[in-house]
C-alpha cells in the first residue's frame, strides 16, 4: 500500500540516465551511494568523535540522529512508493536492503524524502560548517551532491525525493545548534527531541524509523554519560587514531551481530511491534556502548 505521485520528467530522466551512463557510470553512482549509508555515516562520526575532535563528533552525531528520525516520520505520512515500483523502465540497481525482496516495503521503505541525501548533508555538511580546511568544505558540499544524484541514478528515489532530503538535512544542520542554545540543560533538549519523534511509534511501518530512534536514544544517553563520567580527550597520534576507530567500528559490527543471535531472521524481519522494539533496543545499546562506554578504554589502556 502506498501513493504514487511524480512529475513526468522524473522517470524520463532516470530511464535516460540508466540507459546512457553504461556499466561503469552506474557502478560509479553505486559507489557514491555508499557515502550516504549507515555504516559510513557512523564511521565519519566515529572518526571525529573517538579520535579527531570529540565535540565535532558529537555535533555530527546529533545532526545525523535528528535527520535519521525525521525522514521516516515524513516517509510514513507521504507513503510514496519507490520509482522502480511504479514506473516501468526504471531499474532498481541498489536496493536499500539487498537481503529482502525489492518490493518489500517494510524492508525497502518508502521513497520521499531520500534518507541517504538528508543523512549525507547532516554528516558532511556539518564538516563543511565547522571545519576550517578548504578541502574539507569542498568535500562537505560535493559528497552530499554526489550521494543525492546517485540515488535517482540507481532507481531507488525520484529526483524530488533527493531535493527534499537535501533540504531536510540543511535545515537540521543550520537550525539544530540554534535550537539547542535555547535549552540550559542538554538532557532536556534531548528529551524534547525524542518526545517530538515519539508519535512515529503509532504509525511508522518501516524499519528505518525504529533503527534511528534507537540510535538517537543511545547516542543522547551516551553523550550525557561521557560528559559526566568519562571526559576523554582526542588524539592526533596516527596509530592511536587508527586503533580507536577500528575498535569502535569492530564494536559496532560485533554488537549488531551478537544482539541478533537470540532471535530468528524471520522474527527480526516480521515488522511486528516486538521486532521493532528489539530493533530499537539493539541500536540503542550499540550506540550507548560505542559512544559512552568504549571511550573508558582510552585512558585505561593508554590509547
Amino acid at each position: 500500500m502506498g501513493n504514487t505521485f511524480f512529475f513526468a520528467w522524473e522517470p524520463e530522466l532516470m530511464i535516460w540516465l540508466q540507459s546512457h551512463l553504461g556499466d561503469f557510470g552506474l557502478g560509479l553512482m553505486s559507489f557514491f551511494s555508499l557515502f550516504g549509508e549507515e555504516l559510513l555515516l557512523v564511521l565519519v562520526m566515529g572518526f571525529c568523535y573517538w579520535a579527531y575532535d570529540k565535540e565535532l563528533g558529537k555535533a555530527i552525531g546529533r545532526n545525523v540522529c535528528v535527520v535519521s528520525m525525521g525522514f521516516p516520520l515524513i516517509k510514513n505520512v507521504a507513503l510514496r512508493l519507490r520509482p522502480y515500483m511504479v514506473c516501468p523502465g526504471v531499474k532498481c540497481l541498489k536496493p536499500v536492503d539487498p537481503q529482502a525482496d525489492i518490493m518489500d516495503l517494510a524492508a525497502q521503505g518508502y521513497s520521499f524524502p531520500s534518507g541517504h541525501s538528508s543523512g549525507s548533508v547532516a554528516a558532511y555538511g556539518s564538516l563543511a560548517l565547522y571545519e576550517k580546511h578548504k578541502w574539507v568544505k569542498v568535500l562537505g558540499v560535493a559528497l552530499p551532491l554526489l550521494v543525492g544524484i546517485s540515488r535517482f541514478c540507481v532507481g531507488v528515489h525520484f529526483p524530488t525525493d533527493v531535493l527534499a532530503g537535501w533540504a531536510l538535512g540543511l535545515v537540521v544542520v543550520l537550525l539544530l545548534p540554534r535550537v539547542q542554545g535555547l535549552f540550559s540543560r542538554r538532557w532536556v533538549f534531548y528529551g524534547v527531541i525524542l518526545l517530538l519523534a515519539l508519535p512515529g511509534w503509532f504509525y511508522c511501518q518501516t524499519d528505518d524509523y525504529y533503527t534511528s530512534f534507537g540510535m538517537a536514544a543511545g547516542f543522547f544517553a551516551a553523550d550525557l554519560f561521557e560528559e559526566r563520567f568519562v571526559r576523554f580527550t582526542g588524539t592526533r597520534t596516527p596509530w592511536k587514531m587508527a586503533v580507536r576507530v577500528l575498535g569502535g567500528v569492530g564494536i559496532y559490527l560485533g554488537l549488531n551481530t551478537l544482539c541478533k543471535l537470540p532471535f530468528s531472521p524471520a522474527f527480526l524481519a516480521s515488522g511486528s511491534f516486538p521486532a521493532h522494539l528489539i530493533r530499537t533496543l539493539r541500536y540503542g545499546l550499540i550506540l550507548f556502548v560505542d559512544v559512552g562506554l568504549y571511550p573508558l578504554a582510552f585512558q585505561k589502556l593508554k590509547f
